[in-house]
C-alpha cells in the first residue's frame, strides 16, 4: 500500500470512525440513561414507555434501521439526513436501547437500605438518585458499558454500506485499487483492535476513579 493512498483514504477513514463512535457512544449515553432511569420510575406509564422504547429498538437491526432513516424517512417526513448523521442516530438508539438495561439492572444493585436511607433524609427522588443511587450505581455500569462501547466502534463498520467513508470504507476502495485483500484487510484489522484497546484501557481507569470516588479501591487487575 502506497503513502498516497494511506495519507488521502485509510487515515480520513480511522477519523471518520473515530468520530462515528464518539457522536455515537454520546447520544447512546443519554439514551441509556434517560430510559434506563425511566425503567425504575414509579409510574407504571413512564416504565411501560421506556420498557417498549428498550425492547423495539433492542430487537431491530441497527443495519436495517440506519437504511430506514436514510432512505425511508425522507419520503415519509421531509427530513432528510446526511449518510453520517443517519448512522450516528441508528447507532445511539439501537445501543442506547442496550445501555437502558445496564443502567436499570445498575440501579436495581443498589441495597434498599440506601434508598430507605435517602427517604429518611427526607431527599427528593431526584434528590435520591443524583446523590445516593447513581454514584453507587455508575461504577458497575462501566464494564458492561465498556463491551459497548467497543461492539458499538465494530458497528460502525456498517456505515460503509451509505458510502461514508469510514475506515471500513476506505479499505475496500484500497482494494479496488490494489487488487491486494490480504495487506488492507490486515491492517484494518489491526486499527480496529488498535482503537478497541484504547477505548477499553480508557474505561479501566473511569472505572476506577469512579470507585475510589465512593471509597473502594481495586487492583490493576480489577479486583477490590
Amino acid at each position: 500500500m502506497t503513502a498516497g493512498l494511506w495519507t488521502n483514504w485509510v487515515l480520513p477513514g480511522i477519523w471518520i470512525t473515530v468520530q462515528l463512535t464518539l457522536y455515537s457512544a454520546a447520544l447512546a449515553t443519554l439514551v441509556a440513561f434517560t430510559a434506563g432511569i425511566a425503567r425504575t420510575h414509579r409510574s407504571r406509564f413512564v416504565r411501560f414507555l421506556a420498557g417498549f422504547y428498550t425492547e423495539v429498538f433492542r430487537g431491530t437491526s441497527a443495519l436495517v434501521l440506519m437504511f430506514w432513516l436514510f432512505f425511508v424517512m425522507p419520503g415519509l417526513f421531509g427530513w432528510a439526513l446526511v449518510p453520517m448523521w443517519a448512522a450516528v442516530l441508528a447507532l445511539g438508539l439501537s445501543y442506547g436501547a442496550y445501555g437502558a438495561e445496564v443502567v436499570r439492572g445498575a440501579l436495581n444493585s443498589v441495597t434498599p437500605a440506601q434508598r430507605e436511607a435517602g427517604i429518611a433524609l427526607n431527599f427528593t427522588p431526584w434528590q435520591r438518585m443524583r446523590l445516593i443511587l447513581l454514584p453507587q450505581a455508575v461504577p458497575e455500569m462501566i464494564p458492561p458499558f465498556s463491551n459497548l462501547l467497543i461492539e458499538l466502534l465494530k458497528g460502525t463498520a456498517l456505515v460503509s454500506l451509505l458510502g461514508v467513508a469510514d475506515v471500513s470504507f476506505a479499505a475496500y476502495l484500497v482494494r479496488l485499487a490494489t487488487q491486494e485483500s490480504a495487506q488492507i484487510y490486515t491492517v484494518t484489522l489491526v486499527i480496529y483492535f488498535v482503537l478497541a484497546f484504547l477505548l477499553a484501557r480508557g474505561m479501566r481507569v473511569l472505572e476506577r476513579r469512579t470507585k475510589a470516588g465512593i471509597g473502594i479501591t481495586t487492583t490493576p487487575g480489577g479486583a477490590r
